[in-house]
């Protein structure tokens, strides 16, 4: 089962797929499909995460006691 996307890419390449294809195999991937499956898998990854700090950054920026000044309440 291949990634129609991942196929689209590679279909793309033109010119640079010399280049890929060298890079790919640089890295130790068997196949250029592999090398653009890694990649798109970490630009998940990194989206994901990146979403997780925005999230842990608003959590924090919220005030977490609202206790008023006087003893009265």
């Amino acid at each position: 089962m291949q990634n129609q996307e991942i196929v689209k890419i590679i279909e793309n390449l033109k010119g640079r797929r010399n280049y890929e294809e060298k890079r790919a195999s640089k890295l130790g991937f068997a196949s250029l499909y592999d090398y653009f499956e890694d990649k798109i898998l970490k630009k998940q990854k990194a989206l994901e995460e990146e979403q997780k700090e925005v999230e842990a950054a608003k959590a924090d920026d919220k005030p977490k006691n609202t206790k008023k000044s006087c003893g009265c309440c």
